[in-house]
C-alpha cells in the first residue's frame, strides 16, 4: 500500500521554513546575488570581466554565482550591483505582520 506523504505548505522563505536564524537577511542576501547572477548573464560577462567590474578575484564571482554566499555581506552585494550599473533604493516600511520582512524588489 502506498505510504502517504505529509505536505507542508511553506512561508515563501525557505530560510525560515528550515529554520535558520536571520532567515529574512539569508534571503534578500541570495536574492541580491540572484539578481547580481542575471545582471552578469545579461551582460555577457565572463567571470573574470565581472571580477574586474566588482573588484574581487574570478573565484569569489564563481562562488557567489554559485550561491555560496557566506563571504559576502548584504551591503558588498549591494555596492556590486551599483558596480553592474543598478541603482539601489532602500524603502522602510509599516506592516502588520508576524513576521516583519526584508524583500528584494527588481524593477
Amino acid at each position: 500500500m502506498a505510504e502517504k506523504i505529509k505536505i507542508e505548505k511553506g512561508s515563501g522563505n525557505v530560510f525560515r521554513d528550515l529554520d535558520l536564524p536571520d532567515a529574512e537577511g539569508l534571503l534578500a542576501k541570495a536574492e541580491l546575488a540572484a539578481q547580481i547572477g542575471a545582471l552578469v548573464a545579461r551582460q555577457h560577462l565572463t567571470q573574470a570581466r565581472a571580477a574586474r567590474l566588482l573588484g574581487i578575484d574570478q573565484p569569489k564571482v564563481s562562488a557567489l554565482l554559485h550561491g555560496r554566499l557566506s563571504g559576502f555581506s548584504t551591503d558588498r552585494l549591494l555596492r556590486f550591483l551599483n558596480a553592474l550599473g543598478r541603482d539601489v533604493r532602500i524603502v522602510v516600511g509599516a506592516r502588520a505582520a508576524r513576521h516583519p520582512r526584508i524583500r528584494v524588489i527588481c524593477a
